[in-house]
């Protein structure tokens, strides 16, 4: 269950979210060629990645901010992106530009701290922008539950795109950090769920004053959850692609 995009056209240019991807694609761009060299590539990592332990014993807590813009390839680097792209723009139009970029990075080094409390003594170094995104992604819900996100669903040989409020979603990716969470060794490496389930509460608890503050429960009452706005509508183009008919 992949999301492709939203439904939830933002008012203004999203410069930051814009910002943020490129950066953290010239970052990457930056350190490719390492991927050749392990030792080299370690090295890097070891220097600039989150290390839990360097920052519980030794207060290394740059790391939680330069690790939020290193990807451990090209997968990680575009499902990252791709989640940014769909949901940052709407949060930064309503949050405004500077208080987004601030509300992101706060989310990210949130996140890392979650990570941190989850295993204090490992050396796994860990990166990616995962956990701010994921504080984007608790503030989407917060805002827009029932804002339209087309999903693409892949099981064996079927595949479809569908859109499902937002909320169910985000909903099913929370409860598989959490579920997930649990059952692994936060120090052993992998994924880094409890960043993202952290990531994902602290982006929602930044997000209870602006929520309050455009009414509360009265700004779902009024559109019913969905964007207070006309949602966009897409539609697929007709293919050039001559049709050949069985006789």
């Amino acid at each position: 269950m992949l999301p492709i995009r939203d439904h939830n056209p933002s008012g203004r240019t999203p410069y930051v979210t814009y910002a943020l991807i490129a950066i953290n694609v010239a970052i990457f761009l930056s350190y490719w060629p390492l991927f050749d060299d392990a030792r080299a590539l370690n090295q890097f990592f070891y220097d600039w990645a989150m290390i839990p332990k360097m920052v519980s014993e030794q207060g290394d807590y740059a790391s939680l901010l330069t690790s939020m813009f290193l990807h451990g390839g090209w997968m990680h680097l575009g499902g990252n992106m791709l989640f940014l792209w769909i949901f940052g723009d709407n949060i930064e139009d309503e949050m405004g530009h500077i208080p987004y970029l601030v509300f992101y990075l706060a989310a990210g080094l949130g996140a890392g701290l979650a990570h941190v409390l989850s295993a204090p003594d490992s050396l796994v170094p860990t990166v990616g922008a995962s956990g701010a995104i994921a504080g984007v992604m608790g503030s989407y819900l917060l805002l827009y539950p029932k804002a339209k996100v087309d999903i693409f669903l892949f099981f064996v040989i079927f595949f479809r795109i569908l859109p499902i409020p937002a909320w169910i979603m985000l909903a099913i990716w929370f409860a598989l950090q959490l579920f997930n969470g649990v059952g692994a060794d936060a120090s052993a490496g992998g994924v880094a769920y409890w960043a993202h389930a952290g990531g994902f509460i602290i982006g929602m608890a930044l997000t209870i004053p602006l929520f309050l503050r455009l009414g509360g429960a009265r700004f779902w009452a009024q559109t019913h959850g969905h964007p207070p706005h006309p949602e966009a509508e897409y539609k697929l183009g007709r293919t050039r692609i001559p049709v050949v008919r069985r006789k």
